[in-house]
């Protein structure tokens, strides 16, 4: 699907993709193959090259934050410390990209790493070594809790118990990890929105931010019920919007677990559609969000299942056309820079729009 780019000055951070090589591990996945990793299947590989290369497909991108993924971890390191390696990967890419041979452009201007909260007070060494690999750009954690009790919902590739926000364990080390001022990224499913809801309540000086919209759930059991479960969802995303810590991700919505298009990857779909199915989720969180508290990301490449990179924000850009320029800014960019401090990327000549 090819478009014509809507508002292709106005500067966007995009605040939530990935880098990885996944060829490995696709490949081992038995058929018939879980929609998500039929999803990532096309984009296995996705590392500095692919990212740039779709960050500068016509939309006026000029920095990004790297989301944890599991990907090239040290196999040197014990359990605990091998997600540093993460980190080091992505802070290299971004060094990368602040070379100034790519103009100005900033990519992983901001990094999420992963660290293991259930190891309580055991998790601070990992964060030290987190915040010395990310040279300034360490920006928080993501532990994700996305859980469901039909295992066809997720597939195989992940693995978190049920109820990990509210365990003890897991509460030992969010305190551990809240005196370290990050921010704190959450992923989890739609049923599961209270338990965020709880965590927020329980920490309300943490910054939390809920990626992908709280991931409404329109596959396995799931399938054909994102209507009658429409209010369940808006009702947890107007509770959880009333913690001042938290802030929404507006995305994901493209991801295999929606099913916002059921169908895919690549069927082609334009942005006018893409907008239509999102636009009750996308204005519900801005609605209880503001813009000041909400921001667009792609998710990419796990996004891909439903739209190119320049008909994902396309679609955003629909959605977002009622909103004041000053609304804009900070949906595309206002909010990510202040959320994960990293405001010298507005300060770029690309960003002046």
């Amino acid at each position: 699907m090819t478009e014509d780019i809507l508002e292709p000055e106005l500067p966007i951070i995009d605040p939530h993709h990935h880098l990885w090589d996944l060829r490995p591990l696709v490949g081992a996945f038995p058929e018939p193959r879980h929609a998500f990793i039929e999803a990532i299947s096309g984009a296995a590989y996705y590392t500095f090259d692919q990212l740039y290369a779709d960050t500068h497909s016509g939309h006026n991108v000029v920095g990004t934050v790297f989301m944890e993924c599991g990907a090239f971890y040290d196999a040197s390191r014990d359990e605990a410390m091998k997600p540093v390696g993460e980190v080091e990967f992505v802070n290299g890419v971004a060094a990368q990209g602040a070379s100034g041979l790519y103009g100005d452009y900033r990519p992983c201007a901001g990094i999420v790493g992963h660290a293991d909260l259930t190891l309580g007070d055991g998790v601070r060494p990992v964060l030290e070594a987190l915040i010395a690999a990310g040279n300034g750009r360490f920006k928080g954690i993501r532990h994700a809790a996305a859980w469901d009790a039909d295992p066809e919902v997720l597939g195989p590739p992940f693995h978190a118990p049920e109820g990990l926000y509210g365990s003890d364990a897991f509460r030992a080390g969010f305190a551990a990890y809240a005196e370290h001022n990050l921010t704190f990224d959450a992923w989890l499913l739609e049923p599961q929105l209270g338990d965020l809801i709880d965590l927020a309540r329980a920490f309300p000086h943490q910054q939390i931010v809920l990626d992908h919209c709280g991931t409404p759930l329109g596959i396995a059991c799931y399938q054909g019920k994102l209507h009658e479960r429409f209010d369940t969802w808006r009702k947890s995303i107007h509770a959880l919007a009333e913690c001042p810590n938290v802030a929404v991700k507006l995305g994901g919505l493209a991801m295999a677990f929606c099913g916002l298009p059921e169908e895919g990857p690549d069927k082609g779909y334009g942005s006018e559609h893409l907008a239509g199915l999102w636009r009750p989720y996308i204005e519900t969180c801005i609605e209880a969000f503001g813009p000041e508290r909400a921001m667009f990301e792609s998710n990419y490449p796990v996004d891909r299942w439903g739209a190119t990179y320049p008909v994902l924000w396309n679609a955003f850009k629909r959605l977002a056309a009622k909103h004041s320029p000053a609304e804009k800014r900070a949906l595309f960019a206002g909010t990510a820079a202040r959320i994960y401090d990293i405001e010298h990327v507005l300060e770029l000549p690309s960003a002046a729009a």
